[in-house]
């Protein structure tokens, strides 16, 4: 009885507080033919995210079944993505946890790349680690989301962080803004906040 009572309360353990939401997104699954997998989740009702040549030679397949908020990608090598707002603050996280994690890189024509992104990029920044097991978790840095990667019809912000990163990105835009508008405060500056947030999470054109 002690070591079921033992076994239930260690299953509802709640973890130390976290600086940064780490939301599992993708899952990579090996396949020996990229074209005939993709067309068998097409043919399922998957939505085909992307489709693209990466500047390393590698080809980039995702598709997201109906409703989902995690997709897959086909690929050689089994990971799973961990989706964060700030990388360089998840990476130090994770490390205080005794995490053995990879500096944060980027892919170059011939391979891994270290540190971040240029221009910080958004999809472009990663930092990789292992479980016991090998099981192995990408963290991915995404900040503004590309076409055709969510439901347009809707916005969400899992973290008051996540919303805070964005109003923050949503208000450089905003002075850029004013700046090309005459430097004039724009009185209906909420609503330019909100159009924005909406696009940017939704990969749409941004408003200028």
């Amino acid at each position: 009885m002690n070591a079921i009572l033992a076994s239930s309360e260690a299953a509802t353990k709640i973890p130390k507080a976290r600086a940064v939401d780490m939301k599992l997104e993708v899952a990579v699954i090996p396949v020996a033919d990229i074209d005939r997998a993709k067309n068998f989740y097409y043919d399922l009702g998957w939505r085909v995210d992307a489709d693209f040549v990466r500047d390393d030679g590698s080809r980039a397949v995702q598709l997201t079944p109906p409703g989902s908020p995690s997709s897959i990608h086909l690929g050689e090598n089994p990971a799973l993505f961990l989706v964060v707002s700030d990388i360089v603050a998840a990476r130090a996280e994770l490390a205080e946890r005794g995490v053995e994690v990879t500096e944060v890189f980027h892919r170059g024509n011939a391979g891994p790349v270290g540190g971040l992104a240029p221009n910080r990029a958004s999809y472009g920044s990663l930092a990789s680690f292992s479980d016991p097991d090998g099981n192995r978790w990408l963290l991915q840095e995404v900040t503004a989301r590309l076409p055709g990667r969510v439901d347009t019809n809707v916005t969400t912000f899992t973290s008051p962080a996540e919303l805070a990163a964005a109003m923050h990105r949503a208000a450089v835009a905003h002075g850029e803004h004013e700046t090309r508008n005459g430097g004039q405060r724009d009185e209906n500056w909420s609503a330019w906040y909100g159009e924005y947030m909406v696009a940017e999470q939704a990969g749409e054109p941004l408003p200028l």
